[in-house]
């Protein structure tokens, strides 16, 4: 990806970085070279941000031109709201006062310069207040009362940078810029960049070491960059180009907050964040699965009030789940009354409504892979062994934690099956991104459970019909979406810029 730096006047500017280009905040406002440009990164170190200055309008037609600025004409407003300034760094409190500690002044300022500060003991700081206020150069105002708390935050231009600093940030510069791999000599000529993010420490994570090689293998050869990246690297989102999501989402961790600062940069990302509070609801799921018509067990949504009818309408036993429950956890069967009332206690002690589903007994389900509206691939997921469901993590061995599988190529199964699991994604999620829907056959009818944002891409399972090319069609579909965005489309084998 291109990089430019944009400062009042270039002839003052002199961090030393190479393969960085500098150009006056006029011309990059008034030279139409610079309006065409794709697949670029702005970090706008203008004079002045105020509104509707020069500074204040490179943001503003970066972000018009679809090219990814830094700080965006977002961050330059909230920065001058001092209430939203203390909202926003609201989860910084335990950094700030453990940073703060030892300060015997009631008032502190601090400047960040691309996420560092000149005193290595404030590191942490400047690299917690980078992440949320992200502008290459800040300067922070704490007071302190009963504790210190943040007061201002403020984009400063290069000229405001004092002398004897300015060593330091030369070389903080050299090493934020080096970050991306073509900023060193490389033979590749890597189109674009792609951070897979995965973790560890997720103990039932959605793909196998060996699937996240094969993501990697499919991205390089089709023209990306590939990092894979962990949770702590939420910063180094804006330099890329797409992010693939191979961990568990939930809308309360740090899988949501990656998503939703990925699609504010600009990045193609899978999976999207509103596909992600949309699938991890299964309040949601069942509203929006009966006003479509979509085939599905009978459910309930049950709260306080009407916990009662639960047994009256579907009987005994009855599948209780928390609308945010994965991979068979927050699922449970009730199968006496005096069990069905212990469980609703317990979960409608944790979450207001919970879902409540008939029973239907089936040896397997069916996982229906569908990405951007189609069909991928299909799955039979068999039950654990002596279990109910497809994981049984209450199990003394991990072998039998899982049941067994038989993949399939998509024309080999069912239309009827296939059908209803394309409706499923359309009718919650529309016809972008990768899904995969769990329905039960029961006699030669399909039956809808749920819809996955993340479903399993697993090497050896998922993968077992198409092989290599499941990879590099979902990898293709983040291309297309990254080649929309900055104006490119296919012709003919190749690729055009629009006019």
């Amino acid at each position: 990806m291109r990089k430019i730096i944009v400062v009042r006047d270039p002839s003052t500017f002199n961090l030393g970085v190479k393969g960085v280009e500098v150009v006056s905040s006029k011309d990059y406002l008034t030279d139409p070279v610079y309006a065409a440009i794709s697949n670029v990164r702005i970090f706008n170190l203008a004079r002045s941000y105020s509104y509707q200055s020069r500074g204040y309008y490179v943001s503003l037609l970066a972000e018009a031109r679809g090219q990814k600025v830094i700080p965006d004409a977002k961050t330059i407003l909230d920065l001058k709201n001092p209430s939203l300034v203390k909202v926003l760094s609201r989860d910084l409190d335990e950094v700030i006062q453990q940073s703060l500690s030892e300060k015997v002044k009631d008032e502190f300022i601090f400047s960040i310069y691309f996420g560092r500060n000149v005193n290595r003991k404030y590191d942490r700081l400047a690299h917690e207040l980078y992440k949320v206020f992200q502008a290459p150069l800040l300067r922070a105002r704490f007071v302190k009362g009963e504790k210190w708390e943040l007061r201002g935050m403020r984009a400063i231009p290069y000229n405001e940078i004092p002398e004897d600093h300015l060593p330091h940030v030369r070389h903080f510069a050299k090493e934020y810029f080096a970050k991306k791999r073509y900023d060193k000599a490389r033979e590749d000529r890597s189109q674009y960049d792609l951070a897979i993010l995965v973790n560890p420490e997720d103990k039932a994570a959605p793909s196998n070491k060996r699937a996240i090689v094969k993501f990697r293998q499919a991205a390089e050869q089709m023209g990306f960059a590939v990092d894979i990246i962990g949770p702590n690297d939420i910063d180094r989102l804006g330099q890329y180009d797409a992010l693939l999501i191979r961990e568990n989402t939930h809308v309360n961790d740090h899988t949501y907050r990656f998503a939703r600062k990925a699609q504010k940069e600009g990045l193609a990302v899978m999976d999207a964040p509103d596909a992600i509070l949309k699938c991890n609801n299964k309040v949601y799921l069942a509203e929006v699965m009966e006003a479509n018509a979509v085939p599905s067990p009978r459910t309930m949504i049950v709260h306080s009030e009407n916990r009662h009818e639960v047994a009256e309408r579907f009987g005994l036993p009855v599948v209780l789940k928390l609308p945010d429950s994965t991979f068979s956890r927050g699922v449970t069967k009730a199968k006496t009354p005096e069990e069905l009332v212990l469980k609703l206690d317990e979960l409608l002690d944790e979450s207001d409504l919970v879902i409540a589903q008939e029973y239907m007994p089936s040896d397997f389900d069916w996982r229906i892979g569908v990405l951007d509206g189609e069909p991928l691939y299909a799955c039979k997921y068999f039950m654990a062994r002596g279990h109910w469901q497809i994981y049984n993590w209450g199990s003394d061995t991990k072998k039998h934690q899982s049941g067994d599988f038989a993949t399939m190529h998509v024309h080999e199964c069912a239309k009827e099956i296939i059908d209803a699991a394309v409706h499923a994604v359309k009718a919650i999620v529309g016809d972008q991104g990768l899904f995969g829907v769990d329905i039960k056959e029961v006699a030669g009818k399909p039956y809808v459970i749920e819809v996955n944002e993340c479903p399993n891409i697993d090497h050896g399972v998922e993968d077992v019909a198409l092989g290599d090319e499941l990879y590099r069609k979902i990898i293709g579909s983040m291309k297309r979406t990254i080649e929309r965005r900055i104006g490119i489309t296919p012709t003919m084998g190749k690729t055009s810029i629009k006019a």
